[in-house]
This record gives C-alpha cells, structure tokens and sequence, in this order.
C-alpha cells in the first residue's frame, strides 16, 4: 500500500474541511494563493536540493513514483497541508483570543 500518498490526501482533506469548519474561509483568498506560491518557490529550492542530492530518499513501495522534478508528489500535498493548516489554526485562535 502507498501509505505516503494515501496520508498526503488525508491531510489535504484534512486542511480543506479545517478551513470550511472553521470559516476562515482561507481557500477563497486570492493572497494565500500568492504567499502558497512564494512557499512552493523555496519548496522547490529546498526540497528539490535535498531529493536531487539523494540527501532525503524515499522507499518506492511507500509512495506513487510520480515527481516534479526530483520531489515527489507527496511532498506538495505534505506541504500545502502543512501551511494550509498552520495559517488556519492562527487565523482561527487569532479570532477566538480576539472575542
């Protein structure tokens, strides 16, 4: 079974329902799309370094064997989910600290 990939969706899901239960309604704004952007920018500095160099390896029966460039798909779906949800979390106990 492909636990990486399957785990990345789940936590897309994850992040997706977060910002619509929580009604940060992150996803609808044109300047998450923007910093998402300037993260995925250092992402691919970063993380393709790290996997370009075989710093970071992967076993193949864990994950699809799908990259962009030397980063697996996985990767971006960890990552989105990872910021997606930080931002949400601050936004959303940002709000609650303000009432």
């Amino acid at each position: 079974m492909k636990e990486y990939t399957v785990l990345g969706i789940i936590s897309v899901l994850l992040a997706v329902y977060l910002d619509k239960a929580s009604g940060i309604n992150l996803l609808k704004k044109k300047r998450y799309y923007v910093f998402i952007l300037i993260i995925l920018f250092f992402k691919m500095l970063v993380n393709g370094y790290l996997t370009g160099k075989r710093i970071v390896m992967y076993r193949p029966q864990f994950f699809l064997g799908l990259r962009i460039g030397s980063i697996p798909l996985e990767d971006f779906l960890f990552g989105f989910s990872m910021v997606t949800m930080s931002i949400i979390f601050w936004e959303y106990f940002k709000k609650e600290q303000a009432c």
